[in-house]
């Protein structure tokens, strides 16, 4: 096993694009590491310079102990798995998984234990003597597990593994993946554009924008604290709602104000971030979650000062849950992070800085099956004012202990 440091790794192309910038991360022994974000901003390329499949331009990967920038693929003691699977389709299942090992000369009778008890681990025992075209995604996946656990490498590198799977499929290899590397205790650094496989994976999930690492945490403290507003946006599901707001003193108590609404703050966030006082007066990024509203009707006691009312537009009854979406008369926010959200979910950009003309916000929020929503009707929703976010509408960052974060 072997911790992997990267030490500020950059990677500029021939043309001068630059495609990773400065990256530094430790990932520890056996430590499961999601590298997350939109298609293009670089974490298959980072993972490709710790494979040596790219060059580096400037920084340092360390393999434990061991500098190799200019090491070989094949030296570096590391399995890579791909989305694609790259098998050989006119080998079976056994000679697939035994692929590598033949390449390094591995006697036979060690070939045969491992092969036999990766296949016994990944459940492919039954179908060794089967060629790929033979089996299902999910099989085909497995098998190029197996090759890759063979090597008894001293980590893996995993490149969007499950996105050619089915969604049902995919959410059952997640967890596959997940229990294999826990029992094998090798480092692993997985790469996705998936925020909800990050979160559902990883130790440790690092955010990357554009080349830059945004945020490194436990998936649970990047839901919670987002550092900026490019991560809060991109981690949960559906996303953050964020707004221009402002912070007041009413009734001697600081509140929130957007549009006509206005929403006294509870103790408990003031106390916890104690820098939003020094924006009293001032603009601020308001972030509401769609988890963190929830019909009013169906809640004993909700206190006035934590309702709002609004006019359904579309109403997404998924059987566990019901989303709303609704306008709120507030711009929304625009900035780069936020027109950078809007490219990844494929949203049009004309729409979205439209709607800042017209001082119009789309919030969705995520309701309890049980809710009376319908469209075209007006509905009492409670707001967790316990779990409000707020952003430094100039620098982006979280407001939280200090000035700006």
């Amino acid at each position: 096993m072997a911790e992997i440091v990267l030490d500020g790794v950059s990677k500029i192309y021939d043309d001068g694009t630059l495609a990773v910038s400065g990256l530094s991360l430790n990932i520890a022994d056996a430590e499961f590491m999601v590298l997350v974000g939109p298609s293009g901003c670089g974490k298959t390329t980072a993972l490709r310079m710790v494979a040596g499949l790219e060059e580096i331009s400037s920084g340092e990967v360390r393999i434990g102990d061991r500098v190799v920038n200019d090491v070989a693929p094949k030296d570096r003691d590391v399995a890579m798995v791909f989305q694609n699977y790259a098998l050989y389709p006119h080998m079976n299942v056994y000679d697939n998984i035994a692929f590598g090992l033949r390449l390094r000369k591995t006697n036979k009778a060690e070939i045969e234990r491992r092969v036999r008890e990766a296949a016994d681990v990944l459940g492919l025992t039954e179908f060794l003597k089967r060629k790929p075209k033979a089996l299902s995604g999910g099989q085909r996946q497995r098998v190029a597990m197996g090759r890759a656990i063979v090597r008894e490498p001293r980590a893996f590198l995993m490149d969007e593994p499950l996105s050619n799977l089915d969604a049902k499929l995919r959410v059952q290899m997640r967890a596959e993946v997940s229990r294999l590397q826990g029992d094998l205790g090798v480092t692993t650094i997985y790469v996705t554009h998936d925020q909800t496989e990050a979160m559902t994976m990883g130790d440790r999930v690092a955010v990357i924008k554009k080349g830059e690492l945004q945020q490194v945490e436990a998936p649970q403290t990047l839901y919670d604290r987002p550092a900026n507003v490019f991560v809060a946006g991109f981690i949960g599901s559906p996303a953050m709602n964020m707004v221009e707001a402002e912070l007041v003193r009413d009734d001697g108590r600081l509140s929130v104000t957007f549009g006509p609404v206005t929403l006294h703050l509870a103790d408990a966030i003031v106390s916890q971030r104690p820098a939003l006082r020094t924006f009293e007066g001032s603009r601020v990024i308001l972030g509401i979650r769609p988890e963190n509203m929830e019909d009013a009707s169906i809640l004993p006691d909700v206190p006035p000062d934590r309702r709002l009312q609004v006019e359904i537009v579309l109403r997404e009854a998924l059987g566990s849950e019901v989303l709303v979406h609704f306008p709120i008369d507030a711009p929304p926010v625009l900035t780069e992070d936020t027109r950078e959200l809007a490219r990844d979910t494929g949203a049009a950009i004309e729409e979205f800085e439209g709607r800042v003309q017209a001082e119009t916000s789309i919030f969705v929020a995520r309701l309890d099956p049980r809710t009376h929503a319908k469209e075209r009707q007006s509905l009492e929703l409670f707001i967790d004012t316990e779990r409000l976010h707020f952003f430094d509408p100039e620098t982006g960052l979280g407001i939280y202990d200090g000035p700006g974060g």
